[in-house]
């Protein structure tokens, strides 16, 4: 017993100056957050973004030169990902109230529609085609026929088939092993970063980009670290800018082409420049693919590469105008599905069944015409577009017109002011801080556009309602 109270006795002291410091960190940890607001509301005042990489490196850098061994190197770096994480979340928290997604217009949008209003959608990517007749008598048919039971995390064997014999027409090999079926490519996207990524890893984010990618890597505790890219630039990255994004703790990059919001197609030798960077790093490359058959240009999928750490995210909401059915699925290798499915058994067990048959039935049937008229409705926004003074590259594809406002107006106070007015547009400050940028939807018929377009030149030139 003598010898346990001795050890006891040796071991108390430890705890006891374990909690002091603990204690003196949390004290430290408000008073960081304390100047973090602080600096937010500075950085507001002088309309600076939020994020700054090069301050962040050199902070990053004396943490590693002030660490003792290569082990404490790596947590230290780590912990300071989380606290990074922390001070872009205080300082987003000092902004203003105005809308600065195109999340936040279309739930305005679709509040002043319910009070009576009428709105002209340009702020949401949602083609206005049917589905494909046959989806719909796939649904019916599944409920009639009792598919109405709980089913796998992974989804029903036949839909997984189809997915993977699409994919495949890419030059990979695939089995139903390769697919799980999601609700919508979203929940792809977060079940890939949520599972594959910890706490304190670092994903690489391609700016102008849709702000999910981002939003789901802070939330699962990944750092995210931003590659811009300019309109002057045509939005082609620089390969040496991604490279030195890269970091220890980096394990994924994360693309999107057909871009959103840019319409960004990647020439092939740079898409394959990319590839090869990640093959070479061992990193994931999540690579958002759902606006595949929107292009003018030719397009390549990343499973082209044969890179052995690619997910492809697919959902039938831009190919076969299913957005309300939210079903797409996500192209992985084996073991990577399967830490994903135990996830999406965790959210919510599993994609509806009946919804699985639509999607089954889709796939199988000719796509409606909903890329055709909406790349045909897109070739009509430039021309006005430039007319009216905006700055912008032509698309390659997707459904988009990204165009940067004249006389450095704001594109978050212009998309409020044009909401005013019946249209909703969605401000560029959402896709990365591009703030004097608006994102131009395509998916109306033109007589529409025409309608949403004269409204913007309105509030852009100054004019009345």
């Amino acid at each position: 017993m003598s010898g346990r109270s001795s050890e006891r006795d040796a071991l108390d002291p430890l705890r006891e100056e374990m909690d002091s410091v603990t204690l003196e960190m949390a004290r430290l940890l408000s008073r960081r957050s304390d100047l973090a607001r602080r600096i937010g509301e500075a950085k507001r005042g002088m309309g600076a973004p939020v994020d700054d990489g090069e301050r962040e490196g050199a902070l990053r850098a004396k943490v590693v030169a002030a660490c003792g061994s290569d082990e404490e190197a790596a947590m230290a770096s780590r912990l300071l990902n989380f606290l990074l994480n922390e001070s872009v979340q205080v300082q987003s928290a000092a902004a203003p109230p105005a809308a600065t997604s195109h999340t936040a217009i279309f739930q305005e949008a679709k509040r002043l529609e319910e009070a009576g209003h009428d709105i002209v959608h340009m702020e949401v990517g949602e083609p206005d085609s049917a589905p494909s007749p046959s989806a719909a008598a796939a649904l019916s048919a599944a409920c009639e026929a009792g598919h109405t039971r709980y089913g796998t995390a992974l989804g029903i064997a036949e839909l997984r088939d189809a997915a993977a014999e699409a994919e495949s027409a890419h030059g990979t090999p695939l089995t139903r092993e390769n697919v799980i079926v999601t609700m919508g490519a979203r929940f792809a996207i977060y079940l890939a970063i949520e599972s594959l990524l910890s706490p304190g890893d670092e994903l690489v984010v391609i700016e102008p980009a849709w702000p999910a990618y981002a939003q789901c890597a802070m939330r699962a505790g990944v750092k995210v670290a931003r590659v811009r890219t300019t309109l002057e630039s045509a939005w082609e990255p620089e390969i040496s800018e991604i490279e030195s994004a890269i970091t220890p703790n980096t394990k994924m990059i994360a693309i999107n082409y057909p871009n959103n919001p840019t319409g960004k197609v990647l020439p092939a030798r740079r898409q394959a420049e990319i590839m090869g960077l990640a093959a070479r790093r061992s990193l994931y490359v999540l690579s958002d693919e759902i606006y595949a058959p929107y292009s003018f240009t030719e397009w390549h999928s990343a499973l082209e590469s044969g890179h052995d750490k690619t997910i492809v995210t697919q959902s039938l909401s831009k190919s076969h105008a299913m957005t309300g059915f939210r079903v797409g699925y996500a192209i992985a290798p084996k073991a990577e599905t399967l830490r994903m499915a135990r996830l999406q058994s965790l959210c919510l067990t599993c994609v509806p069944t009946p919804v699985q048959h639509a999607a089954l039935a889709a796939l199988r049937s000719e796509p409606p015409g909903a890329a055709r008229e909406t790349l045909e409705r897109l070739r009509t926004l430039p021309p006005r577009a430039a007319g009216m003074g905006l700055e912008f590259a032509e698309p390659d594809g997707a459904m988009y017109l990204f165009a940067r406002l004249p006389r450095g107006l704001d594109g978050g106070e212009v998309a409020l002011e044009c909401l005013k007015r019946g249209l909703a547009i969605a401000p560029g400050a959402g896709f990365g801080g591009y703030g004097p940028f608006v994102r131009l939807s395509a998916c109306r018929e033109a007589p529409i556009l025409a309608r949403g377009m004269d409204i913007l030149n309105s509030v852009i030139s100054g004019g009345g309602p």
